[in-house]
């Protein structure tokens, strides 16, 4: 990207004043980037905490599959899931602030006796599996946000603040050469006039 300028001191002004806050823009922003890079870690960690875990506990559970086929699926529905937004180095991010089930009576004389363990089994199940939903969904927002701060750093970097500098280098030697070519007249005519 070739930085469009003119060759005057109003340009150059102009020039400087978009170097300078670039250059002081750089640091806070390779900062953001750090911060967001080691928080995209941590979520990514917590998710694959949490998968782990609930794979434990599905196994953990599947010498009751034969049982599971009994359990009626329709007594414990989500209901809500509530969240609250956290800004992490500006990115809104979603926390798990809690999860409401909602669950059918049943006959517990009818019902085999361990219907009431199942429920909170698949409660404890679900609750980890939405636990790791909403840090791959923060994990997956702060990851965009970094990939987007990791491009205007590289644009800072190496586009824009070397092509203000070469910019402002070009018009200051640009006003150095006339100011002598305008001395160098001045000095022609003084010799001349006083030949005269």
């Amino acid at each position: 990207m070739a930085i469009k300028f003119q060759y005057n001191k109003t340009s150059l002004q102009e020039l400087n004043k978009q170097l300078v806050i670039r250059e002081k823009a750089l640091p806070t922003i390779k900062n953001k980037e750090s911060a967001l890079r080691i928080e995209v870690k941590k979520a990514k960690y917590e998710a694959i905490a949490l998968g782990k875990r609930l794979r434990q506990n599905i196994r953990q559970y599947e010498s009751m599959v034969s049982l599971w086929g009994e359990f009626d699926a329709s007594l414990i529905t989500v209901e809500d899931v509530k969240l609250s937004v956290k800004k992490i180095a500006g990115v809104k991010t979603p926390v798990l602030d809690g999860i409401d089930f909602s669950t059918k009576k049943f006959s517990l004389f009818n019902s085999p006796s361990w219907f009431p363990d199942g429920i909170d089994i698949l409660k404890e199940l679900a609750t980890i599996g939405i636990e790791r939903e909403v840090f791959l969904l923060k994990m997956a927002l702060l990851d965009r946000a970094r990939r987007k701060t990791t491009q205007k750093v590289n644009l800072y970097e190496k586009v824009q603040i070397p092509g203000y500098q070469e910019a402002v280098m070009k018009i200051k030697r640009f006003m150095e050469d006339e100011e002598n070519l305008s001395k160098s007249a001045q000095k022609i005519l003084k010799s001349r006039l006083a030949n005269i």
